[in-house]
């Protein structure tokens, strides 16, 4: 018997529709977790086996907010089931635009579409904690880029920020207990300035800083700094400049200041994407960091 043969016996026997069956992982593909304007929302969950109830990581993908897709974590997923976490993998509303006019042209949907489907996806797991065998009150998120400002957002906003969106699952809450920021903006008005793809900034704000200051204001997850967010753990390279080291330091202070939980690490001579050891480095400390704060004591 082939190995295929015992994955679709696997398959077969757990009655699944759009499931696979890998050794004690099980993965469902395309499932719709909530809807942002006219458009279907999907993830892709992994689960270990057993009733659990097991904690929760939600992955959020980057790309500038306007590219990028959740397949990019199916290998992140399908490890964070082996390791007794549910994990999921998100799709969210892009910004569209005609790339060759960037300079000029304008972009939808903009902030916040994309925090509203994040927050949708944290509230449809909760909805359905009972049937993928999860602890609703043990649930992480991350994300790298475009993905760690929209996790930092999911994990320093509540509902009395406005933010929420109506995807679904309004009875529930989408506030998590753990965050794993990579090197997501912080403060968009000051990363505008400096990064060197301002352009990208201007188009999901909808215009630069002084022209709708609010919006920077309210995209920036700073603003929401207190001291009841759950644990964060920032990892930033000192060489970015697309997202400069700037932002994950200020966050650091600010998260300090209000007695919030934040470790801050920093990695010497990385861009905006690490490499060799230090991409072994960030995972290790990222299984680290939500075994820490998501699972039970022993």
């Amino acid at each position: 018997m082939t190995k295929s043969k015992i994955t679709l016996i696997a398959f077969v026997a757990a009655g699944l529709i759009g499931g696979i069956v890998r050794a004690d992982v099980t993965v469902e593909e395309n499932i719709t977790y909530g809807r942002g304007g006219d458009t279907e929302l999907k993830l892709d969950l992994a689960q270990p086996d057993g009733d659990g109830p097991f904690p929760a990581i939600v992955f959020i993908h980057g790309g500038g907010w306007y590219q990028g897709s959740r397949q990019g974590y199916r290998g992140q997923i399908m490890e964070a089931a082996k390791r007794g976490y549910v994990a999921a993998t998100i799709s969210y509303r892009l910004m569209k635009f005609d790339e060759e006019k960037k300079e000029t042209t304008t972009a939808k949907p903009i902030f916040p579409a994309q925090i509203h489907d994040a927050k949708a996806s944290i509230r449809w797991l909760r909805a359905n904690a009972e049937k993928y065998h999860v602890d609703p009150e043990r649930i992480g998120v991350t994300g790298g880029s475009a993905g760690g400002h929209l996790s930092l957002l999911v994990g320093l906003t509540d509902n009395k920020s406005n933010l929420e969106g109506d995807g679904g699952n309004s009875d529930q809450s989408s506030r998590v207990q753990a965050v794993v920021n990579v090197f997501g903006p912080t403060d968009m008005a000051a990363c505008h300035k400096t990064s060197v793809v301002a352009w990208i900034f201007r188009l999901f704000m909808g215009g630069t800083p002084d022209e709708t200051a609010e919006t920077y204001t309210a995209a920036s997850p700073i603003t929401y700094v207190s001291k009841d967010d759950p644990p964060v753990l920032t990892l930033h390279g000192d060489r970015d400049t697309l997202v400069p080291i700037a932002q994950a330091t200020t966050l650091d202070e600010k998260m300090k200041a209000a007695g919030a939980s934040h470790t801050l690490m920093i990695f010497e001579g990385q861009g905006h994407g690490f490499g060799g050891e230090y991409a072994q480095k960030s995972m290790t400390a990222t299984w680290d960091f939500f075994d820490q704060h998501l699972k039970p004591m022993r």
